[in-house]
């Protein structure tokens, strides 16, 4: 039975509380040899204790750091300093242990202490890092280990980095504009919440005690606020959305799960040419890598398969695998692969003109380029149809619940005369 790093130490804990509690004449014991003399045999935390304790704490710290994440501006820097580092002359494992010395103190540094030991004791890289998927993706390692068979880790890791600041730098500008909207909503629940739960029942109280009705629209909101304040009807709703949740959240890691919200991620309006346009671009610069420094095409398809995320392109790069291993031609394995249309048009004449002219790499080092502006804009376009979208639904609900409020005030008067 497979236990937890808490178990771990829980145990690690008792086996030194036990050995510490234990008295000195506890662990060494007497017993008579055949001369009749006695001799002392440890029959306590002696050397076999120590080294069960070293491995419950090395396990323990190994399970930890397997599901440990790091931030990605770390990840970054060590694989700058890395590329560097090699490209100066630098040991693989003299280097792994410099860049541990400079890290601070913690998840990050005892990783790479674990990796350069993985490393020193004859492992690949690549096997080393593979101990740590939260990490170190699958395209991260996969790149890794092409390098290790082309003789160019230097240069594999050096457009590596540049990969993943570009990758840190969009998430940040997605985040960044992001933000306004997010504070925007935060307000209009505050508006919401304090109209609805303070001013709407003063309201009540002075129609109550005339004995009016209060308009249908306020009834309607008033029904709602005595639904959201009432704590079994509340428990009931978290509930079910609770366990909705779990169910949609397994059925999306099931094949038809994954079919159907990625098909709604590339075919979105807006949003759908934005993620096409992250696919791409990640290829066209994974091949462009490779291809330049030397891994051979089908390694580069496999490499750039595992590093989408979205089922249709998996499917589109299986294909074309398959389609080059018979003897097509990249540009048309694409055009006769499930979901060419994915691929457009004038990157697969680019890619065919490569072809013909041996320079596939630069080709694709130029698509990416462009497709990297183009992503730029779509993301852009994203964010700018964002806010008005947000403005929108949320000036039409607290506009509602502002007419729902006014109402009762506009007859308020001819209330109070009864």
């Amino acid at each position: 039975m497979k236990r937890s790093a808490t178990q771990l130490a829980d145990e690690l804990d008792s086996s030194i509380r036990s050995a510490e509690s234990r008295p000195a004449g506890a662990k060494l014991g007497k017993t008579r040899d055949s001369a009749g003399g006695s001799r002392a045999v440890d029959t306590g935390f002696g050397s076999q204790g120590l080294r069960n304790h070293d491995a419950l704490w090395r396990q323990a710290v190994t399970s930890d750091l397997c599901k440990a994440k790091v931030k990605p501006a770390d990840l970054i820097l060590f694989t700058t300093q890395l590329s560097v580092m090699l490209e100066s002359g630098v040991v693989l494992s003299d280097a792994l242990d410099a860049i541990a010395e400079q890290a601070e103190h913690g998840t990050f540094r005892s990783i790479m202490t674990n990796v350069s030991e993985e490393v020193k004791s004859g492992e690949t890289f690549s096997k080393a890092l593979r101990g740590y998927p939260k990490v170190f993706n699958a395209m991260f390692i996969s790149m890794v280990k092409a390098s290790e068979a082309s003789g160019k880790m230097p240069e594999m890791l050096s457009v590596l980095s540049g990969y993943l600041d570009f990758e840190s730098e969009t998430r940040k500008r997605i985040k960044g504009a992001l933000t306004y909207p997010f504070i925007m909503a935060l307000m209009a629940v505050a508006a919401t919440g304090t109209l609805m739960f303070f001013v709407l029942p003063r309201f009540m109280g002075i129609y109550e005690a005339r004995g009016a009705a209060l308009p249908k629209l306020t009834q309607v909101l008033v029904s709602f606020s005595m639904m959201l304040g009432n704590l079994r009807v509340m428990t009931g709703v978290l509930t079910v959305a609770v366990f909705a949740s779990l169910g949609l959240y397994h059925w999306a890691g099931t094949l038809p799960g994954r079919r159907v919200i990625d098909f709604i991620k590339i075919h979105t309006p807006v949003v759908g040419t934005m993620f096409i346009d992250t696919v791409v671009t990640r290829s066209m610069r994974i091949m462009a890598t490779m291809i330049n420094t030397g891994v051979n095409l089908l390694d580069s398809i496999e490499v750039i398969q595992g590093s989408c995320q979205n089922y249709y392109f998996q499917r589109l790069w299986a294909t074309v695998d398959v389609k080059i291993q018979d003897g097509y031609q990249l540009s048309e394995s694409i055009l006769i692969s499930p979901g060419s249309e994915l691929i457009a048009p004038g990157i697969i004449q680019m890619l065919r003109a490569g072809e013909k002219s041996g320079k596939l790499g630069e080709v694709c080092d130029k698509v990416s380029v462009f497709y990297e502006k183009k992503l730029q804009a779509s993301i852009k376009n994203v964010m700018t149809l964002i806010e008005p979208i947000m403005i929108t639904i949320m000036g039409a609900i607290i506009g509602t619940i502002a007419i729902a409020l006014l109402l009762p005030v506009f007859r308020i008067s001819s209330v109070i005369a009864r």
